[in-house]
């Protein structure tokens, strides 16, 4: 049965944004502008290189931070069912956070992730007859575009400002040809935009010089109760997925395609994020809990379609995330251990977040059957993913 979101299933969303334009007087929205943007050193990397932070907020409590390492969402603050503001995605308050502890837990944090995100097999692949070797950073799996990839690199400001529908900020990064064993100069440019709507929107556009493959995603972890909260188990999931790609014991897919339904991956209802996290199916026990792509409904749309719905009951939050991409990887965050502690104080542990990353199927070029990644000159790789945060009710059994 294929399964799909209706209007009824976005009510709570809706509800959030207009209980939110609810509360904006009509005096206030004639003076002031629907979103304002700041823009501010962070900090500076060993190479004398100055990292700067902007800061988009609307009239309704919504924030977004990004940062010019690793063009990386620092933060996302935004009003509880209660009005109350919290950051709703795990980071760290200082530069060396980012540059020193995520990259040697190996986080990504907040960050644009490329050339290619997710694994490739054996850090190999064969593109027009000819092996390219990337370097493996995950057992024998190249993870997330090699040792320096996209999100390690001071990404330069190319525009940034507010219009009438909001503001956005456009970062771009050029990627030599052989940087990290890929071939081809390649040039991305990321745009990050919020509205007076409370949503963000992540649009990617990049061109090569020579054939090459792309696959970019943004690695943020939500935890919609507010960073270092705890555990996301209580937290309800919908993934707008039939099917999935089913991995072995490395989390490298087996190219092969498969149902959800009579699995712990079947989201295709609202579930408890905790409700099958300890299922005994091999799918579960080998990544630690979930670390899967699922194959969005509706693949390869060239306008946003939904993926995911998450709602935590305790906060009220709901986010909505919308992709052209045909996959999600949802990642309950299994590597953290305590190690590392956000801006709460509090230190992040297992399941205290969920990743909802947009992108094509990992090891795509392994596997001719699965969307093509590859991109040649003339073309251009252009993709958009939107983040949609509003508000439901709690229930009455939450204080």
């Amino acid at each position: 049965m294929h399964a799909s979101f209706s209007r009824s299933e976005y009510r709570f969303s809706l509800a959030g944004l207009l209980l939110a334009a609810a509360m904006t007087t009509a005096a206030h929205a004639d003076t002031a502008p629907p979103v304002t943007l700041d823009r501010a050193p962070f900090g500076t990397m060993a190479d004398g290189q100055v990292v700067e932070r902007f800061t988009m907020a609307n009239r309704h409590g919504m924030r977004v931070q990004v940062m010019t390492y690793g063009a990386t969402i620092t933060a996302i603050d935004a009003p509880d069912a209660r009005g109350h503001v919290a950051d709703v995605v795990l980071g760290f308050p200082t530069l060396v956070g980012y540059t020193r502890d995520s990259a040697h837990g190996g986080l990504f944090f907040g960050a644009t992730v490329g050339r290619v995100a997710n694994r490739i097999a054996n850090g190999t692949f064969v593109l027009d007859g000819q092996t390219y070797h990337i370097p493996r950073t995950e057992g024998t799996n190249a993870l997330h575009g090699g040792r320096r990839g996209f999100d390690k690199h001071v990404w330069t400001v190319e525009n940034a400002g507010t219009t009438a529908d909001g503001a956005s900020v456009t970062l771009k990064l050029v990627s030599p040809n052989g940087d990290e064993g890929f071939p081809g100069t390649l040039t991305t440019h990321v745009t990050f935009s919020l509205n007076d709507s409370n949503e963000l929107s992540l649009h990617y556009v990049a061109t090569t010089d020579r054939p090459t493959v792309v696959n970019l995603t943004n690695h943020s972890y939500f935890n919609l109760n507010g960073e270092g909260s705890g555990s996301i188990e209580n937290e309800m999931l919908q993934v707008n997925a039939d099917s999935f790609t089913p991995i072995d014991a490395k989390s490298v897919p087996l190219g092969t395609v498969a149902p959800v339904a009579g699995t712990a991956l079947d989201f295709r209802t609202p579930h408890r994020i905790g409700e099958r996290l300890r299922d005994t199916n091999p799918q579960m026990m080998y990544p630690h809990g979930y670390d899967q792509n699922w194959i969005v409904n509706s693949q390869l749309s060239r306008t946003p379609v939904p993926a995911a719905h998450l709602w935590d009951p305790a906060s009220g939050r709901v986010l909505d995330v919308l992709t052209t991409q045909p996959g999600l990887q949802v990642y309950t965050s299994n590597s953290l251990d305590g190690r590392y502690a956000g801006p709460s104080g509090h230190s992040y542990r297992q399941t205290d977040a969920v990743a909802l990353e947009t992108q094509h199927y990992p090891d795509s070029p392994n596997h001719p059957a699965f969307p093509g990644i590859e991109l040649k000159p003339g073309q251009t790789y252009n993709e958009t993913t939107l983040y949609r945060l509003g508000v439901q009710p709690v229930p009455p059994h939450h204080p």
